[in-house]
């Protein structure tokens, strides 16, 4: 019995921090293979007349031709999911009937859903048996800040605090400031570092310095524990204060 082949993957984005993201979400999943990788629309163009790919995924805005633009200029188009730091150009993913349209920045989760959704659109290949390595890469989350994507290392983020349509990330270096809310931010973490203690704080566990029914200690600040979290952080971190 032959194996079913992997689906082949091709990111084009002209920002390599968020090509390294997808890249790297890619590498989790035995049933992906990353063909490969396109700065621009134009670059995505020549490797599709050369090569193949079963899925894209797909930036919009770049320099000299749009994400849009070129899918509509694909004849034989492969299954595309769009990324993107904006969301005005989701009727645009509708019309072009792509299968799905993903936010920057993306959670692993939605990641995960998006590839579901095209799986149900195409066969699903078997799972390749993978060698694990004896040791994992650092974890790690991307915040835009400025125009740009920035790496924060999970093990150097404190705390991350709402402020409306913004957050604060607070981190051992310093503190930047992002536009996302707090529950994205949330879906990014992964549930067994992190805590959400109040409607405006998410708290590293393993920068907890102490903690009473009120309060928690962190390297950088005294964070307050919401009346409607209490219970739960409590139980996470196994107190009876």
């Amino acid at each position: 019995m032959s194996e079913n082949p992997s689906v082949r993957c091709l990111i084009v984005d002209d920002e390599p921090p968020a090509r390294e993201i997808i890249r790297r979400y890619i590498e989790q999943l035995p049933s992906l293979e990353l063909a490969g990788e396109c700065g621009n629309a134009l670059e995505a163009f020549s490797f599709l007349q050369r090569d193949s790919a079963d899925l894209i995924f797909l930036d919009i805005r770049m320099p000299q031709l749009s994400g849009i633009d070129f899918l509509k200029s694909l004849k034989n188009r492969p299954k595309v999911i769009f990324t993107t730091a904006y969301t005005e150009y989701a009727l645009h993913a509708y019309e072009l009937d792509v299968v799905d349209y993903l936010v920057k920045p993306i959670p692993f989760e939605r990641f995960l859903r998006a590839v579901d959704k095209a799986f149900g659109q195409m066969p699903v290949p078997a799972a390749r048996p993978t060698i694990q390595p004896s040791a994992q890469p650092e974890s790690f989350v991307y915040f835009r800040v400025d125009r740009k994507m920035v790496k924060v290392m999970l093990s150097e983020l404190l705390y991350v605090e709402s402020m409306k349509d913004y957050v604060r990330v607070f981190t051992t270096g310093g503190m930047l400031i992002t536009k996302q809310s707090l529950s994205s931010v949330e879906a990014m973490l992964p549930e067994t570092g992190f805590i959400r203690v109040h409607r405006s704080f998410i708290v590293s566990i393993n920068g907890i310095r102490s903690f009473n029914a009120e309060t928690i200690e962190t390297a950088k600040a005294a964070i307050p524990i919401g009346k409607l979290y209490k219970n739960n952080v409590l139980k996470v971190l196994g107190g009876a204060v």
